[in-house]
């Protein structure tokens, strides 16, 4: 790959240079009990509009080879309803264009790698993202230092972790709470269907089930139509002690956001419709938000989740970190969350290492307790297995090297 134009003047280099950038493709299906839940639920397990069954997740994975022979590792995960985008179209962008901008580069001048993605290929935050959570763990490699030591340093040993309770019926969904409760989780994200009277029976039964200290948000999945039904629907369950909402509307619907929030006592969250850092600053100027939702490849990468946790804070607004990824994201998402911890004021959501068949990594993390710990060693502190690699590979790796 030509990489003259971007290494004509790069400045002073911060140490070896990226040299080879390797990208596969995955499927890893979700576990047999988990899609007998989403088949008993619509093949979805949430109200999000989508017509095909999901059955498992989409992944890209990145390996970034510095010069000295160092290795850091990224990963996302896309699924078309949500995300927009597929494994392929992830990987092109960075084949033809993004890739250019690492390829002879620091992955310590991590700020003008940033910006040269930025301003050089319009949105594409999924991929970027990629590349730029890849980094951290490279930096954190070559130096020997845990990734959170380039976020701000730990600030906790372990991070509380909420549970993701799917839709379906009400005993079953207070069962799976009251199994999660025991095993040390107090935060409950539950999916609610826009059914004003059938939600709130629902919230009542899992509150029973979980005691008046559990925390529980819920999440619409863009099933209330309008402002006034998503108003009315959250008002019945705010009786039961509600921490947070996510995406009741449609997608993008910002002023129908604005004018909840403004009715309503419990903070909004968007997630559909929310994936760049001016989305973020849209939503909380808008009023339309209470706290924004975050994961590594939005808004964008590590890079661009630490200036909006800055910015919301400055707003008076907590974050919540979520979302169902393999053990490499989940690691960064933990080091994230240790390194930020005071400004989230959310539990993290971490569900991937329940759902997914397997976490790609050779030592699994520590999920005990209702709390994540922070992996020890360098970078993200976990290692690909090559051998799950090549199981779950759906495509050949893509390799990029320095011209």
């Amino acid at each position: 790959m030509d990489t003259a134009e971007h290494t004509a003047s790069p400045g002073k280099r911060n140490g070896p240079c990226i040299v080879r950038i390797e990208l596969t493709p995955l499927f890893v299906p979700f576990h047999s009990f988990v899609q007998e839940v989403m088949r008993a639920a619509g093949g979805l397990g949430m109200a999000i509009p989508a017509e095909e069954a999901w059955t498992g997740g989409d992944f890209v994975i990145c390996r970034l080879t510095a010069e000295d022979g160092s290795t850091g590792l990224g990963e996302v995960f896309v699924w078309l309803p949500e995300t927009g985008v597929s494994p392929s179209q992830v990987i092109c962008v960075i084949e033809e264009a993004l890739g250019r901008y690492l390829l002879g580069e620091s992955p310590f001048n991590i700020e003008r790698i940033r910006r040269s993605m930025e301003i050089n290929v319009a949105r594409n935050e999924v991929a970027k993202g990629l590349l730029d959570m890849a980094c951290y763990d490279l930096m954190g490699r070559i130096t020997g230092l845990p990734a959170c030591d380039f976020m701000g340093g730990r600030t906790v040993e372990r991070v509380p972790l909420a549970a993701l309770i799917p839709l379906a019926d009400e005993e079953s969904m207070a069962n799976m709470a009251r199994f999660f409760y025991e095993d040390g989780i107090r935060t409950f994200r539950l999916k609610l269907a826009g059914s004003i009277t059938g939600d709130a029976a629902l919230v009542e039964k899992v509150r029973l089930a979980v005691g008046s200290e559990a925390r529980i948000r819920v999440d619409y999945n863009q099933s209330c139509r309008e402002a006034a039904t998503a108003v009315r629907a959250i008002k019945a369950i705010e009786p039961f002690g509600i921490e947070l909402v996510e995406q009741p509307l449609r997608l993008y619907d910002y002023a129908g956001m604005a004018e909840v929030q403004k009715r309503v006592d419990t903070p909004l969250m968007a997630h559909e419709d929310c994936f760049s850092l001016q989305d973020i600053v849209t939503l909380i100027e808008m009023k339309a938000v209470g706290a924004i939702g975050l994961n590594p490849e939005r808004p964008g990468g590590i890079t661009a989740a630490l200036r909006a946790l800055d910015y919301a804070e400055r707003r008076g607004l907590g974050a919540v970190l979520h979302n169902q990824p393999l053990g490499i994201n989940s690691a960064a998402m933990i080091h994230l969350a240790a390194a930020r911890h005071h400004q989230l004021g959310y539990a993290t959501e971490l569900f991937g290492h329940v759902m997914l068949e397997d976490d790609l990594i050779s030592v699994p993390l520590d999920y005990s307790g209702g709390t994540a710990a922070v992996p020890a060693g360098p970078g993200w502190g976990v290692d690909l297995d090559e051998e799950a690699l090549e199981k779950y590979a759906v495509g050949p790796t893509i390799v990029l090297e320095q011209a």
